[in-house]
């Protein structure tokens, strides 16, 4: 019997803004009882699902972005736009921040009737009740591709009882927009400069898991959100990262990262699936 985990496809957004401190992050806590990373500090983000897959190449929300693209930059044969749409589509249902263009200008939620009814939209999206591309033909909308940039791929290791291939994205917070966490799924959210999540961190009171604290490093000493996208737009060659994970005897586990000693045998030797938290 092949008890193995299913690994899934997931996309992540670093929503970055300009602010008095400098470059800030926004991020989400997630609920207490969840069952992945519960109490964890994180970007949006989540699975790409089948109608991410679905309506990858509807010409209405895909504009002069398409698949080839999209795949070509994350080195894939195909489905890469998958991403891009579940990247956008999470960080709506997960912050209420809206990737997409009005009449080639970016959506804004200023007005407080707008923003009432795209709250309602984020809902119904959230439960499966409307697609992005029902959105978007409903809303008169395009989907902002372009203002997202890939800047890494990670993959969770073995042991952990859920497992993702996730892409993250960094991307700007559009004008007139202001997220904020769902209340359900996330419990709280803030913006924060990478500097002070790190530093909170490691203090014990900002809890991040691995992928989340090495996508932050590269932004500290960024200090505004032209620099950051420069440096996503001088990335190339994004490299696969794969941690591998090692049980002691007494089964606390350790993680080793590639090119350090004994990521090999742990690469070789995992853990039992779901054995780890």
């Amino acid at each position: 019997m092949n008890n193995e985990i299913e690994i899934r496809l997931a996309a992540t957004v670093m929503l970055v803004r300009d602010s008095d401190q400098g470059l800030e992050t926004f991020m989400l806590r997630r609920n207490s009882k969840s069952k992945f990373v519960p109490g964890q500090f994180v970007f949006p983000g989540g699975a790409v699902d089948v109608n991410d897959q679905l309506i990858a190449s509807t010409e209405r929300i895909s504009g002069g972005f398409d698949d080839s693209k999209a795949s070509n930059l994350l080195n894939v044969e195909s489905g890469g736009l998958a991403y891009w749409i579940a990247a956008i589509r999470e960080c709506f249902e997960e912050a209420g921040a809206l990737l997409a263009q009005i009449d080639g200008k970016d959506l804004s939620l200023s007005d407080p009737e707008t923003n009432e009814r795209f709250q309602g939209h984020r809902a119904a999206v959230y439960r499966g009740d409307l697609t992005m591309t029902e959105l978007c033909r409903l809303e008169g909308l395009q989907l902002n591709f372009d203002e997202l940039r890939y800047v890494s791929h990670w993959i969770t290791p073995a042991g952990p009882p859920r497992r993702f291939d996730t892409r993250f994205f960094i991307a700007r917070l559009p004008s007139g927009q202001r997220p904020a966490h769902d209340g359900g799924e996330t419990v709280d959210s803030c913006w924060v400069t990478p500097k002070q999540a790190m530093e909170l961190h490691q203090a014990g009171e900002f809890q991040m898991i691995m992928p989340t604290i090495a996508n932050l490093e590269p932004l500290i000493g960024i200090e505004t959100v032209e620099e950051a996208m420069s440096w996503a737009d001088g990335l190339s060659d994004i490299p696969e990262i794969l941690p591998a994970i090692s049980l002691s005897e007494s089964g606390v586990p350790s993680v080793f990262m590639p090119g350090e000693a004994g990521y090999e045998e742990a690469l070789l030797n995992p853990p039992p699936p779901g054995s780890t938290a």
